[in-house]
């Protein structure tokens, strides 16, 4: 059985362990079942949550039988571990479709068909929802010294801060404390794994299953995933969140999410968030300080990242965009991809009934601010620097007609190597 911790040091993805020696004898034994929780605080999983889940994965390929637990049940409630403020509750009803959606992405991570090593999908809201009040406060809570519950950091941050923390915050390290507890009993489970901000939460577990069960618990957490300047990896340059739903973000942003990844960053991103070896790891890590113009650190991140969240179609529909963008001509793209891969650059809608009979391209070229009159126009075309859908236009009579439109209402338009602009057809 492979020496998972082993692989998890070299990584640097170990940042407190229960006594590490023990850890270590008691994963060799055999088959070893291992738990995260992730709260379903939406319909999507985001960056945010890779780590937790590539720790699954990787315990699942080191021979262990992972556990993901979605909590429908402490989600009601939120984790104040991290958080400023109290976050806003979701109905019941909202919670119910989250769950849903996160089930469905899990399974591109974790085998629920590996034998004795199959995955197992749990909602702690199957075992609170008819726990009643005086029954939790009589058969766990008795176990919890209020000295320890007011010791935890993320229980005295929020207590210094302005905004301080209300009884149902504090009462959520005693419902993750019971996930760990009721696993240990019923599933075996001697191991949770989170980020480091869970450190709190897993100790609690581990100490309320020695209190009710006797048993013999370890908690491993794994670093934030944060960049070199200590801020957590997550957003991008816009302040979007980056998910892991091709509904809510799709492969082509992603994949450029991570091929933007600054050179600080990409070695620490290349151990944590991927499968490579440690030879390829440290390939890449010498490419980075030989020919970082080559940039094959972040290119191979992308690539390992999207086939892995997206799989092999979603990270070919990423490069093809990818492609587009630097020139590659445009042929069956949609609207939607078009207006994502352009996003950024100058755009103006324009009747659609003007293309009928054909807009001359010296105009759109002058609408779309690629030129700022006719004659700039009809210069740049003379001199062979005009494109339409990234083919080169032919000739100042040139017209643009509806079989340029490629996905049905959007014409791009460029000059020289890089300049970029769409026009919209609309109504």
């Amino acid at each position: 059985m492979t020496d998972i911790l082993e692989e998890l040091s070299w990584r640097g993805l170990i940042h407190q362990t229960t006594e590490r020696n023990q850890l270590r004898d008691w994963l060799k034994g055999s088959v070893r079942t291992v738990y995260a929780g992730f709260d379903p605080t939406s319909d999507s999983l985001h960056v945010g949550n890779l780590m937790p889940l590539l720790m699954l994965r990787r315990f699942q390929k080191a021979g262990h039988r992972p556990i993901a637990l979605v909590g429908g049940a402490t989600g009601m409630i939120g984790d104040p571990s991290g958080k400023s403020a109290e976050r806003n509750l979701l109905s019941e009803e909202s919670l119910r479709a989250n769950v849903a959606g996160i089930r469905e992405q899990l399974s591109r991570f974790i085998d629920f068909e590996a034998g004795e090593r199959s995955a197992v999908l749990l909602d702690n809201y199957d075992w609170m929802k008819d726990f009643s009040f005086l029954s939790f406060l009589r058969d766990v809570g008795k176990h919890f010294p209020v000295s320890a519950m007011m010791s935890r950091e993320s229980v005295s941050a929020r207590l210094e801060a302005e905004s301080g923390l209300s009884y149902t915050e504090f009462s959520y390290q005693l419902l993750q404390a019971y996930d760990f507890a009721k696993l240990a009993r019923e599933y075996g489970c001697g191991l949770q794994v989170g980020g480091s901000d869970q450190w709190g939460n897993i100790i609690a577990g581990i100490d309320l299953a020695r209190r009710m069960n006797g048993a013999s618990l370890h908690g491993l957490t794994c670093p934030l995933l944060l960049d070199s300047k200590g801020q957590k990896v997550g957003k991008t340059s816009d302040g979007q969140r980056v998910w892991l739903s091709a509904e809510k973000m799709s492969p082509y942003v992603f994949y450029q999410f991570w091929i933007n990844s600054a050179d600080e960053d990409a070695g620490r991103l290349l151990r944590f968030l991927t499968e490579l070896t440690r030879e390829e790891v440290e390939a890449l890590d010498d490419s980075r300080t030989n020919e970082p113009h080559k940039r094959e650190s972040q290119r191979r991140l992308a690539e390992e990242l999207t086939r892995m969240v997206h799989g092999e179609s979603g990270l070919a529909s990423a490069q093809r965009a990818t492609s587009i963008f630097f020139g590659a001509e445009i042929d069956d793209v949609s609207d939607a991809e078009l207006l994502e891969i352009f996003a950024d650059v100058p755009s103006q809608e324009i009747e659609r009934g003007r293309i009928g009979d054909g807009l001359p391209l010296i105009e759109g070229f002058v609408a779309v601010g690629l030129a700022k009159s006719n004659s700039e126009a009809r210069k740049a075309i003379e001199q062979g620097g005009v494109y339409v859908n990234n083919r080169r236009a032919e000739g100042i009579e040139r017209s643009l007609t509806t079989g340029d439109l490629v996905g049905g209402s959007v014409i791009v338009l460029r000059k020289g190597k890089n300049k970029y602009g769409l026009l919209k057809f609309v109504g």
